[in-house]
């Protein structure tokens, strides 16, 4: 089983890396890239109360699903009172049913297969 964040944002970056051609070029697209998904996901903020337009885009945010396993063991280790555990809890939404860890975890490996064959096909063109 992949680790949920690394090898997905990994295959991330190499997969932007093969498509561009300046070195500079590349520090630039990963921070437009990577500070937005950082924030969208649920890391610094929590997700419950948003604009359903914010919502949309965090859950086509693949570190959304990285990031909710952790918030989960997190919170699960904590002695919250149950308003805290309530105002900020963890899990996230899709078509009103709450997702399963197990499935966070599957779509999170789901993604770093995908960018990792988006990485492995970019290297394999001859230019």
């Amino acid at each position: 089983m992949c680790r949920p964040r690394s090898p997905r944002l990994t295959a991330f970056g190499v997969s932007l890396a093969s498509h561009i051609q300046r070195m500079e070029d590349f520090s630039v697209v990963i921070q437009l890239l990577l500070f937005p998904m950082l924030f969208l996901s649920g890391a610094l903020f929590p997700l419950s109360g948003l604009p359903s337009w914010l919502a949309v885009i965090t859950r086509l945010n693949p570190l959304t699903y990285a990031v909710d396993p952790l918030r989960h063991l997190v919170f699960d280790l904590q002695n919250m009172p149950a308003a805290a555990a309530e105002r900020f809890a963890a899990g996230v939404t899709l078509f009103g049913y709450t997702l399963p860890t197990a499935i966070e975890l599957a779509i999170t490996c789901a993604f770093a297969v995908v960018f990792r064959t988006v990485a492995v096909s970019g290297f394999g063109k001859p230019e």
